[in-house]
């Protein structure tokens, strides 16, 4: 069962999704519950059309659920002795839906393998303490295993170089700086010890050692972090930033936390940083797709699988 954030299939959902979001008590550490509550449907009213305008920009949703289910296809094809389902964190399919899945055919062991490569209290945790709740609400008692990182396996290292060598074609890639953007979290997360950032700074490590077994040398190698909320200090430098510094250069990015496409990387990054760089002049913006349904992405998930 494939674990991610999920997204609005619609834009009826966007206000689900943003509640549910803003609610989950790992994403607002907030301890009471009904504080919590506030402080979302406040953050929400600020948000709510801002998104849904974000969302009509890349078609009115989230392409989140249509990848995973071609994600799941392609595993299926691959590895036809197993059941393979995902289970969305603030939109549907929701996780308790896949489980009940699951429990209707009396499935008896489960592997549950978490689309972040970086793990963080944040994502992570929070899709598998979800799991840990619906479970107990189902009252069923799978033999549970999990993938819960794998920011510096081989598998992904490899998979993210070849994607970056794919996407620069045949240009040179020391004319280009090498911009990895990964989603940032307030430094107080950080500072209570989330591994998060220190994972991101070691794929961007691994990565990098991939391509120079390939004698692929950039010009420069950067880490930004983007979709910032609020007031509170943030991780950085961030990737806008980052893009601001480029006027007459190339720039190739890698969306680093992400493994499925969603509005972070096809709005944020493909439209409204696109249209910084132009604004400032950078001479060429190349955007790495995530690694999606591909065949890539289903061999990562099928090693761990074959490990366990």
């Amino acid at each position: 069962m494939l674990l991610n954030m999920g997204g609005p299939s619609h834009l009826s959902e966007v206000e689900v999704f943003l509640r549910n979001m803003f609610n989950d008590p790992y994403i607002l550490s907030i301890k009471n519950p009904l504080i919590r509550k506030f402080v979302g449907y406040n953050i929400i009213k600020k948000r709510l059309e801002i998104a849904k305008d974000n969302y009509r920009a890349i078609g009115g949703k989230s392409p989140m659920v249509e990848l995973s289910f071609a994600l799941c296809q392609n595993l299926s094809q691959k590895d036809p002795e197993n059941f393979y389902s995902y289970a969305m964190r603030y939109a549907p399919p929701y996780t308790e839906m896949a489980l009940q899945e699951m429990q209707q055919k009396n499935i008896q062991k489960i592997h549950l393998f978490s689309m972040y490569p970086q793990y963080s209290t944040t994502t992570t945790l929070s899709s598998f303490k979800e799991v840990e709740k619906c479970l107990k609400k189902l009252n069923y008692k799978p033999v549970i295993h999990f993938t819960e990182r794998y920011y510096n396996a081989p598998t992904y290292l490899k998979a993210i170089a070849q994607s970056i060598i794919e996407n620069l074609g045949k240009k040179n890639a020391r004319d280009y700086t090498l911009l990895f953007s990964a989603h940032s979290l307030p430094q107080s997360i950080i500072d209570r010890g989330d591994p998060y950032q220190k994972e991101c700074e070691a794929s961007l490590q691994g990565i990098c050692k991939e391509l120079e077994k390939r004698e692929i040398f950039f010009e420069n190698v950067l880490l930004g972090y983007q979709s910032r909320v609020g007031k509170m200090e943030w991780i950085g430098p961030s990737t806008k930033d980052l893009i601001s510094q480029h006027k007459d250069k190339n720039l190739i990015i890698y969306p680093l936390s992400f493994t499925i496409d969603n509005s972070e990387t096809l709005f944020e990054l493909d439209i409204q940083y696109r249209e910084l760089a132009e604004q400032i002049g950078v001479r060429d913006f190349i955007l790495c797709p995530c690694l999606n349904a591909s065949d890539a992405m289903a061999e990562i998930i099928l090693h761990f699988l074959k490990k366990e």
